[in-house]
């Protein structure tokens, strides 16, 4: 699989700019600890925690491997309906005209926003496999997400520094 990201002239960037060599499922773990008799009181409807984070490791000059966690907690009442962690990688190379602090952002918003679909479908398969109705996750605004951080960090800078 390989999907290259980048618009044509008139978007102001150039094709390859991204590639996506290649995605994977680097760990994937699902807990159901209380079957069979969780299945009971599944019609009060779990309460869904989801928590995503976003890893990035530069393995060579301009290939990384970017890793989506997914950690997703159901309960229903106290007790726990499932328990499912997803690290879903994929490697990407970053075009040769592409700045150091671009390629970070586009490592951090644009590869997460491509592997997106895939561990959604993981995770609502593994959900459904464990005897649970499949978890269809919304889209993430990664983009967003990386705004929201950047600005946490600067507000962070700015009170550590007064």
């Amino acid at each position: 699989m390989a999907e290259e990201f980048g618009s044509d002239q008139a978007g102001g960037a150039t094709a390859g700019q991204l590639l996506v060599n290649t995605h994977y499922i680097k760990d994937l773990s699902f807990e159901n600890p209380n079957a069979p008799l969780i299945y009971g009181e599944l019609q009060k409807g779990p309460n869904i925690d989801i928590t995503i984070n976003v890893d990035v490791n530069h393995l060579q000059d301009r290939l990384s491997e970017v890793v989506l966690e997914l950690q997703v907690s159901a309960k229903v009442g106290d007790q726990t309906a499932f328990l499912l962690e997803l690290d879903f990688a994929g490697l990407a190379t970053v075009g040769e005209g592409v700045s150091e602090a671009d390629g970070d952002r586009l490592l951090v918003t644009e590869v997460p926003r491509l592997l997106f679909p895939f561990a959604r479908a993981v995770i609502g398969d593994m959900t459904r496999d464990g005897g649970f109705p499949p978890l269809l996750i919304n889209p993430i605004d990664f983009e967003d997400l990386y705004r929201s951080r950047q600005e946490a960090d600067a507000r962070l800078a700015e009170t550590g520094s007064a």
